[in-house]
C-alpha cells in the first residue's frame, strides 16, 4: 500500500446520465483526517457547481465500515486553540458544503457509523443503509462532544434521538433505530439490495427536472441559513475542548 492509500482520500466520477459518486477511503475503518474532510468538501461543492452533474451520490469504500469518524491520530496531536479549530472546522465544511450543495445527495451506508460519520450521514439528501448499519456518537466519551455535527443530527433525527445518542455516548443504536428516528429512509440486508435501490431510486432522479430537484434542496434546507457561523462557533467549542488532559487520556484509552 502506497504513501497516499495510507492517508486515504477521495474519488470522484460521473457517468453519462449525470449522476457524480464520490467515495471517500482511509485504511483506518475510514476516518477522516483533515486532508480527506478538505478533500470531500472541495469535491461537493465543484460537482455542485459542474452542471454535467444532476445528482450526486455519497460513500466509502468496503463492507462494514461507514466512517469511523474524527482520526485520532491528528486529534492527539492537537497542541493550540488554532488547529483545534482548524481541525474540527473540517467536519463543518463538509457539513455546509452538501447543505448548500445545488444538487440532491443520496448517502450509501454500508456499515457502523461513529461520531462524524453520523454527521455525514445526517447531511445527505436521502440515505439507504444496510442492516449492519448501527450507529454511536463518541465524542462525549472522549472528553469532547458532538458540537460540530449536532445540528445536522438533530435535524434528521430530532432533539431526543439525538440527545440519546449524544448523552448515552457508548452505546450502539441500530440500523433499525436509525431508520425508525428518520437518519435512513430504508434498510437492506445487505449491500448489493442496497446498490439495487439506489440504482433504481438514481435513475428515477436523474430524469427529473433539474430546477425542480434544486428547488427542492433549497425547501428542504430552509431554516439553516446561519450554519456557516454557527458550525464555527461549534468548531471553536471542540477545538478548546481537545487541549484538555481528560480529552487526551481518553482518546489514549481508545487508542489501546
Amino acid at each position: 500500500m502506497n504513501e497516499a492509500v495510507n492517508q486515504g482520500g477521495v474519488n470522484a466520477a460521473i457517468d453519462d446520465r449525470g449522476l457524480a459518486t464520490v467515495e471517500f477511503f482511509h485504511p483506518l475503518s475510514n476516518s477522516l483526517p483533515g486532508k480527506v474532510l478538505t478533500k470531500l468538501a472541495n469535491t461537493i461543492i465543484e460537482l455542485g457547481e459542474n452542471d454535467q452533474v444532476k445528482l450526486i451520490l455519497v460513500k466509502s469504500a468496503g463492507e462494514r465500515t461507514f466512517c469511523a469518524g474524527a482520526s485520532f491520530d491528528e486529534l492527539i496531536a492537537i497542541e493550540d486553540l488554532e488547529r483545534g479549530k482548524v481541525f474540527f472546522s473540517g467536519f463543518a465544511n463538509v457539513i455546509n458544503a452538501m447543505r448548500k450543495c445545488p444538487k440532491l445527495i443520496i448517502g450509501r451506508v454500508q456499515g457502523k457509523a461513529v461520531g462524524g460519520g453520523v454527521g455525514l450521514a445526517s447531511s445527505v439528501d436521502y440515505c439507504y443503509a444496510t442492516k449492519h448499519a448501527a450507529v454511536k456518537l463518541s465524542e462525549l466519551a472522549v472528553g469532547i462532544g458532538p458540537f460540530v455535527v449536532g445540528p445536522a443530527c438533530e435535524r434528521k433525527l430530532g432533539l431526543a434521538a439525538m440527545s440519546d445518542l449524544a448523552i448515552n455516548s457508548t452505546e450502539w443504536r441500530s440500523a433499525e433505530w436509525a431508520f425508525q428516528n428518520g437518519l435512513y429512509n430504508d434498510i437492506f440486508e445487505d449491500t448489493a439490495a442496497m446498490d439495487t435501490a439506489i440504482e433504481v431510486l438514481s435513475g428515477r432522479l436523474l430524469t427529473k427536472s433539474v430546477p425542480a430537484m434544486r428547488g427542492l434542496k433549497k425547501v428542504l434546507w430552509e431554516g439553516t441559513e446561519h450554519w456557516d457561523e454557527l458550525l464555527a462557533e461549534r468548531a471553536a467549542i471542540s477545538g478548546e475542548l481537545i487541549l484538555s488532559k481528560e480529552a487526551k487520556d481518553a482518546i489514549n484509552a481508545f487508542k489501546t
